[in-house]
């Protein structure tokens, strides 16, 4: 089936996979100590039991909610924003499970079509893995900055060129990146449109937003060819993956980058 190259993605059907294979094992382990780690450091409200009502954060493209079901789990309130309906449910039946459905709030449809209803804008918007599924990003920057408060935070991480590219020359796949043939197979999961971190970091610097940090998710675990050897020593695995994150180069060889900042009026 060709895939519309005008269309952002639905993952419908590919729900069980996503879930399994990004969401699952030592990859989805380091991208969330990854992304703790720096939400740790530079935003730490995120992480810690919620004050009062606690913030309103928007899930953007969430998925099943891998990520803000354990902001939650700190009292904060959760939107969960998607275009997969299979993804929403998958989300309703974990976030019930663990007695929280009172902090999620589902929206059926797509980021840019969603608009807060009770508040004027969310204290942190997170919006994972989406910047390279999405046919027009900068469109989608420049909602997700109306959709932060004032001095509101944004996570966004998207899927890196650099990374791919290096991964293939490693499999040895010349031909594809002579063709610059970058767009992942219909009903895969590489994504449609990889992003280079100097164009994404340039549509982020036209709008009034300070980025806080910068930091690479999987620097090295997905280089290791030999699939036998990638999980040998998982937890010397993560220490590095967590003491290399912010360093150059292997920040930016990361298969993934994660931005945080703030908006700054």
């Amino acid at each position: 089936m060709k895939q519309d190259m005008e269309k952002d993605q639905n993952f419908d059907d590919l729900a069980p996979r996503l879930q399994r294979r990004v969401y699952g094992g030592l990859k989805g382990s380091i991208r969330l100590a990854i992304l703790e780690k720096d939400l740790k450091e530079f935003y730490p409200r995120a992480l810690l039991p919620a004050q009062d009502q606690g913030l309103n954060i928007l899930d953007a493209g969430g998925g099943s909610g891998p990520f803000s079901i354990g902001l939650a789990g700190l009292g904060h309130r959760i939107t969960l924003c998607d275009l997969s309906e299979k993804m929403l449910e998958q989300a309703e039946h974990q976030f019930s499970d663990l007695n929280l459905s009172h902090r999620l709030e589902l929206f059926h449809g797509s980021i840019q079509e969603h608009r807060p209803k009770k508040i004027s804008g969310y204290d942190l918007v997170l919006c994972h893995a989406v910047l390279e599924w999405v046919y027009d990003p900068e469109n989608l920057i420049r909602h997700l900055m109306r959709l932060l408060s004032v001095k509101g935070m944004l996570s966004l991480t998207f899927y890196s060129l650099t990374g791919m590219i290096f991964k293939n020359l490693l499999r040895t796949n010349y031909k594809k990146i002579l063709n610059k043939e970058y767009s992942g197979l219909p009903g895969g999961l590489t994504p449609t449109w990889p992003r280079k971190s100097e164009e994404v970091l340039e549509w982020l610097s036209s709008h009034p937003f300070d980025i806080i940090c910068h930091s690479g998710i999987r620097v090295f675990h997905d280089y290791i060819l030999d699939i036998k050897n990638r999980d040998r020593e998982p937890k010397t695995v993560m220490e590095l993956e967590l003491k290399l994150s912010r360093c150059l180069p292997y920040r930016d060889m990361g298969r993934y980058q994660h931005i945080l900042g703030q908006k700054k009026i």
